[in-house]
């Protein structure tokens, strides 16, 4: 059981639902990543995802491509966000998933890179570009120290593909709201309840919905359907919006409450 596990565990027990917010790490610069994790925690994450910038984000929208070409230009590597966790356990338990594409993982080094991700303190990997049928050597080497491998599932894909994602992805498996990119948007797909329905048929384990998630309203209706949202693109945009000012962390508690409709 990893902290993801655990922490589905403790929502469903007490009829909660998970709030997810997505980071770039090392935007602007990782000493504020550890400052915006923890103060995420605060404002009531669930669960965070780390994500690890990479020169050809080919599934972001303009808000996290920018984001990953200001933790580039800082000199994000994956090897430094390790070490970011390490130092985020030293006073908080918060789930925490990387979220990267599969080259850096790849030149890291699978056996070197779960071993390390655990012994830093992460619960799991997503792994956005790694299709499943190509999975098989992460699966097996994060199955070997424990860690979660979350899988996305998009609408598009065919039925055997959604019962093949939905029965490999463990901690949760993340659903993407719609095709296209990541990015805000002002409504959520009208097919997403369907959509939801079909991979309850294939996994008991929780479901999480992203992609397009902006608005406390998106956040509520995810609840009602799924075990819960994640939120990319219109916190980046928020850190991007307050990055200069002395109170950033501040500023994205406030929206990350303000998304959970809770003001404490």
């Amino acid at each position: 059981m990893t902290r993801i596990d655990n922490k589905f565990q403790e929502l469903r027990a007490t009829n909660r639902k998970a709030f997810i917010p997505y980071i770039t790490a090392g935007d602007p610069n990782l000493k504020v990543t550890a400052d915006l994790i923890l103060a995420l925690e605060r404002a009531g994450a669930d669960i965070i995802e780390v994500g690890v910038p990479f020169s050809d984000p080919i599934a972001d929208g303009p808000v996290i491509q920018r984001a990953t070409e200001r933790a580039l230009a800082s000199r994000t590597t994956l090897r430094d966000i390790l070490r970011l966790g390490a130092e985020i356990r030293k006073t908080s338990q918060v789930p925490m998933l990387i979220m990267s594409y599969y080259n850096p993982l790849l030149r890291y080094g699978l056996e070197n890179l779960v071993l390390d991700a655990a012994e830093a303190g992460f619960d799991g990997i997503l792994a956005s570009d790694l299709t499943v049928e190509e999975a098989g050597p992460l699966l097996a080497a994060t199955t070997e120290v424990g860690l979660n491998t979350v899988f996305l599932v998009a609408p598009t894909s065919s039925p055997d593909r959604i019962r093949k994602i939905a029965q490999t992805s463990t901690g949760f498996l993340y659903a993407v709201s719609r095709t296209g990119v990541t990015g805000e948007r002002q409504e959520l797909s009208t097919e997403l309840r369907d959509f939801l329905k079909t991979l309850r048929c294939h996994t008991p384990i929780p479901i999480a919905v992203g992609f397009g998630v902006s608005l406390p309203e998106h956040v509520q209706a995810i609840w009602q359907e799924a075990d819960g949202a994640v939120v990319g693109s219109a916190l980046v945009r928020e850190i991007e919006k307050h990055a200069k000012n002395g109170n950033l962390a501040e500023k994205v508690s406030e929206f990350t409450r303000w998304l959970k409709g809770t003001t404490t």
